[in-house]
């Protein structure tokens, strides 16, 4: 063990509200598409998970309130109670394994496909996927989504309210609401795929709108020290496109949620030099999650984003998600904290394949050292 590894901040114990994190190092949000074909988490996710359980806190991969909400094929799910039962077994085995878990609520919005979910997709506006989608028989063009009426709106806000009480109910310590990555919240946020012009479109003000009333109606069912908030400022993925306005709807939606008091908000890509950053950790008055910015589509750093991560921490950030690193290194808190070198990432059976290989084959130092 170096010195250097051993003092890092990263594995310093932390508070969450109420839960003690016996290190500062998340493992964030992975679609892997491992649930089987009705959203019902498998039994090698309850491995997967389990493997994880040294990180403080695990996030689990965006998982739908409703049907509708479906992005891709075999993706979970937590609107019945084969879903909740499901994910019990997943959060039963990382407690007896000593982790932690938040269930992350996501939406796909206009991200769907009817040979997926069965339904037409829905969006803010009639504005598709400007790119083709994965659905169970392969890739194909996307549709283009209903434009969500007002009893759309109402019915969605308190399908995330009872999402997260099943969650709860799963033995989950709490959830994260997705408004990140172009799902459907991020939708409400920006201009290129809102177009409405009621009350939830136009002006940054109304456009931010559904955000908050979906975190309020989560942070009213099952309580704000439960709730955390993930959001993704100027990025650009699933066509999603702010334009100049990343600076004014962050400005508006960050104090918004904070008055709501969720006990984090995880901020994607962050960058400790843009100065969005700073402005983001001085309106936020819980724990900030920062996931760093490594470079999206190029290679993972050597160390897995650990150096990255530490300057985040110097900066402000409470908690550092890694995960690229957490997806090839179960033991990630141990291999970071000793300095040993990270297992390569395996991106062949990054999705998709549905099966334990690049999922859950991934060697541990312990049993490295025993089959030498």
């Amino acid at each position: 063990m170096t010195n250097a590894a051993a003092s890092s901040r990263l594995f310093e114990s932390a508070a969450l509200g109420p839960l003690a994190l016996p290190n500062r190092l998340v493992m964030p949000p992975l679609t892997r598409n491992r649930a089987d074909a009705d959203g019902v988490p498998r039994p090698l996710m309850v491995t997967h998970y389990a493997q994880r359980a040294t990180a403080g806190l695990i996030v689990t991969e965006g998982t739908t309130p409703n049907a509708v909400g479906r992005t891709y094929p075999n993706i979970p799910g937590i609107h019945t109670d084969a879903h909740v039962a499901g994910w019990r077994a997943v959060t039963d085995a990382v407690r007896a394994a000593g982790g932690r878990m938040f269930l992350q609520l996501q939406h796909g919005g206009r991200v769907g496909h009817p040979d997926t979910s069965g339904l037409l997709p829905v969006a803010p506006s009639p504005v598709p996927l400007p790119e083709e989608i994965h659905t169970p028989t392969g890739r194909k063009p996307s549709v283009v989504p209903r434009e969500m009426t007002a009893d759309d709106i109402r019915e969605t806000v308190a399908d995330f309210a009872a999402a997260a009480r099943r969650a709860v109910d799963a033995g989950f310590e709490g959830v994260e609401v997705h408004a990140a990555n172009g799902h459907l919240l991020h939708q409400f946020l920006a201009k290129n795929t809102n177009r409405r012009t009621d009350a939830y479109g136009g002006s940054v003000e109304n456009r931010v709108r559904f955000v908050v009333e979906v975190v309020r109606a989560v942070v009213d069912a099952i309580g704000a020290d439960r709730v955390g908030v993930r959001v993704s400022p100027g990025v650009t993925v699933n066509g999603i496109d702010e334009g100049d306005e990343t600076d004014a709807l962050y400005a508006a939606l960050v104090p918004a949620l904070a008055a709501l008091g969720p006990v984090y908000l995880h901020v994607i890509f962050a960058d400790p030099g843009q100065p969005l950053f700073h402005r983001i950790r001085a309106a936020w008055p819980t724990t900030l999650i920062a996931n760093p910015a490594l470079g999206f589509g190029g290679p993972l750093p050597a160390d897995g984003g650990k150096a990255a991560g530490e300057r985040l921490l110097e900066a402000g950030a409470d908690l550092i998600s890694l995960g690229r690193a957490f997806m090839a290194n179960p033991d990630l808190v141990e291999r970071l904290r000793t300095g040993a070198p990270l297992n390569p990432l395996r991106e062949a059976n990054w999705m998709y394949s549905g099966d334990e290989a690049g999922y859950n084959d991934y060697p541990t130092l312990a049993g490295s050292a025993a089959s030498a």
